[in-house]
């Protein structure tokens, strides 16, 4: 058993799912409660229970331990930002998943590269609280407790975690911006700000820029800068394969990553610099162009 909850006398009429979500604090997100529900991992007075159930006074929830063993360790090293007991920030590569039915991930690999946490409610091992797709690399926000699993995904539900990434679009971008469009009929926002503007031999001009997702839909930031006739450079899905960009991977990098520690309720704020290839490839831009014209 990870953790037991007795419904008391007095609530509001609410559902076994929707008050799970408030009250089981191991689980870090609605849908993590949804797939518990499903698996028989959170029950109901012993048996398992539809989410829509109605709660009465003095029932039992309890949240089973899963048998789930440690995967195996994929022996990678990562560049470790910060850790201490109960969380840590690590600079996840491009070109390789957080997570998934594969070897090869940072879920497999943060085994050999973080510390066990001495805390009571130390997971058996590090958890990844969020994603960041393949071909990105930056920032990535990793549970080592039961607790902090649980408040950082409630954080991220919350939209009280504040992302920052950079990316080098095609063309030229207004100076800011604001998108709103929805993604897959789910609210979407992404505001971004130019940090730069390069002329480009092949593309006219590239952008750098500064981008905040309000929002965690997937694909967002490449999907609302496609849409805005501005895709992310090496990004062949939404935007445009590039012979001359062969095996230099999408350009685009969380850089930046703030919340509410979840033991010293204090804020705190992580950041890195973008990657060496943003730098190189404005440089190589600036440079061909004023090769060919002059200027």
């Amino acid at each position: 058993m990870i953790e037991t909850h007795i419904v008391p006398d007095i609530i509001p009429r609410e559902r076994f799912l929707d008050y799970s979500a408030k009250v089981i604090k191991a689980l870090s997100s609605r849908s993590s409660i949804k797939k518990a529900i499903k698996k028989g991992e959170l029950l109901l007075d012993g048996e398992m229970a539809a989410g829509g159930t109605w709660l009465q006074p003095g029932q039992k929830i309890e949240l089973l331990e899963t048998k789930n063993k440690p995967p195996k360790a994929f022996d990678m090293e990562l560049e470790v930002v910060f850790e201490d007991e109960s969380l840590a920030v690590i600079h996840k590569p491009a070109g390789i998943s957080v997570s998934g039915n594969k070897y090869k991930t940072i879920q497999n690999a943060l085994i050999s590269n973080l510390q066990n946490s001495k805390e009571p409610d130390a997971l058996k091992w590090p958890r990844p609280v969020h994603r960041l797709d393949y071909g990105t690399s930056g920032l990535l926000l990793i549970a080592k407790t039961t607790s902090a699993l649980a408040q950082l995904g409630r954080q991220f539900e919350e939209r009280k975690i504040n992302k920052t990434y950079r990316a080098i679009v095609l063309g030229k971008l207004n100076d800011e911006g604001i998108v709103t469009e929805q993604i897959n009929g789910k609210e979407a926002v992404t505001k971004y700000k130019v940090i730069s503007k390069v002329r480009s031999l092949y593309t006219d001009w590239v952008s750098l820029v500064e981008v905040y997702p309000e929002t965690g839909r997937t694909h967002q930031i490449r999907i609302h800068m496609a849409n805005l006739g501005h895709p992310i450079l090496g990004d062949s899905k939404y935007g445009t394969e590039m012979k001359l960009l062969k095996k230099k991977g999408l350009f685009l990098a969380a850089v930046g990553i703030s919340f509410q520690h979840p033991v010293s309720r204090k804020q705190q704020s992580v950041s890195i610099e973008m990657p060496e290839k943003f730098t190189k490839r404005l440089h190589t831009e600036r440079r061909r162009w004023k090769k060919h014209y002059g200027a």
